[in-house]
C-alpha cells in the first residue's frame, strides 16, 4: 500500500486487519507542540523565532497573533508561502510578546529587527546604510557628498536620510554628470571616501544654485529642475547628448517623487524640526505617518 506524503502509519484495525492512515503533524505543530496555536492570543503582538543555536532568525509583527501564526502552521507548498515555510524549517523555538497596539507592534518589531538583524528579516535590518546627500560652499567651490556615514563629514550640510540607495544614488551620479554641463569639476576625480561615500566639486557654479539644490534635497521645491533644464537647452554638449540627459533628468523626477518629497510631507505632518532625519529613526518616523491612529 503507497500512502501520500500526508499520512503516515499509526496503527491497524484488528477486526479487518486493516492499515489505518492518520495525517501526520504539521512540521509546525512537532516543533511547539499541538496546543500552541489554540494558547495563543487573539490580540496585536510581536513574535521572535529562534534558531536551535539561540540565534533570533526572524521578527514579525501581527494584529491577532493567533490568526498570524496560523498562517505560519498552515503555509502550503505555494512559492508565495516559501519563506514562511523556510522560516519554520530553520525554527527551534518560538516566543511571542502581546502588545497594547497595532502601532506598539510595529515599533517593537522595529527596533528588535535594528537590534538583531535576524537572517529573516531584510526590511529596516539595514537602517545604517541609507544614504545622505550633503553640500558645501567654500572658496567658491560647490561640493556634493552622497554618503551613509554623515558624521564623518561635519562641515557639509546633509540632506535625508533616504531609503533607496539605488534611486538615490541614481539621482546622485546623474545630477553630477549634468552639472558638468554648467558648471567645471575640480580636476580631481570623485573621491571615494571610506566605504560608501562619493564627493564631487565644481567651480563656476554660481552661489544663486546653492538654495535651489538645499530646497531639491529638503523636498521642499522642484524648481531647480526647471532652472537645470533652461540651463542644458543652452549647452551644446548637452543638447548633442539630449538622450543621456533625459534619462539622467528621469532619475531626478524619481528622487523627488519617491524620495525627497515624501520625507518631507511625512517630517511635516509629524511636526519633525530635527533635520537631517537620522538613519535609525527614519523607519519609525514612517511608521507613526502610516499608522496615525494606532
Amino acid at each position: 500500500m503507497v500512502l501520500n506524503n500526508e499520512f503516515f502509519l499509526s496503527a491497524i484495525d484488528r477486526k479487518t486487519w486493516k492499515i489505518k492512515a492518520v495525517p501526520r503533524l504539521k512540521t509546525f505543530d512537532q516543533k511547539f507542540g499541538s496546543q500552541f496555536l489554540k494558547e495563543a492570543p487573539q490580540k496585536p503582538g510581536v513574535y521572535r523565532i529562534y534558531h536551535s543555536e539561540g540565534r533570533i532568525i526572524y521578527v514579525g509583527k501581527a494584529k491577532n497573533l493567533r490568526r498570524r501564526l496560523g498562517q505560519y502552521r498552515n503555509a502550503q507548498r505555494l512559492k508565495k508561502h516559501e519563506k514562511m515555510r523556510s522560516i519554520i524549517r530553520d525554527a527551534a523555538r518560538l516566543e511571542y510578546e502581546v502588545c497594547e497596539s497595532e502601532m506598539e507592534a510595529l515599533a517593537l518589531e522595529l527596533r528588535l529587527i535594528q537590534e538583531f538583524r535576524p537572517k529573516w528579516n531584510v526590511a529596516g535590518a539595514f537602517f545604517f546604510l541609507y544614504p545622505l546627500i550633503g553640500i558645501r560652499r567654500a572658496d567658491g567651490i560647490c561640493t556634493f557628498c552622497y554618503t551613509t556615514c554623515p558624521e564623518e563629514f561635519s562641515d557639509f550640510e546633509f540632506h535625508g536620510a533616504y531609503r533607496s540607495r539605488r534611486r538615490v544614488g541614481d539621482a546622485f551620479f546623474s545630477l553630477m554628470h549634468l552639472l558638468k554641463y554648467i558648471g567645471h569639476r575640480v580636476a580631481t576625480k570623485a573621491r571615494v571616501q571610506g566605504k560608501y561615500a562619493y564627493i564631487y566639486s565644481f567651480r563656476q557654479l554660481s552661489q544663486e544654485w546653492d538654495k535651489n539644490f538645499t530646497d531639491f534635497l529638503r523636498g521642499d521645491s522642484k524648481q531647480v529642475l526647471e532652472l537645470l533644464i533652461l540651463a542644458l537647452v543652452e549647452n551644446a554638449a548637452a543638447r548633442k547628448g539630449k538622450a543621456q540627459v533625459q534619462v539622467q533628468l528621469n532619475d531626478l523626477v524619481r528622487f523627488w517623487r519617491h524620495e525627497a518629497s515624501v520625507l518631507s510631507k511625512v517630517r511635516t505632518q509629524a511636526g519633525v524640526e530635527a533635520y537631517p532625519v537620522s538613519q535609525k529613526e527614519r523607519d519609525l518616523l514612517f511608521l507613526k505617518y502610516t499608522h496615525p491612529k494606532s
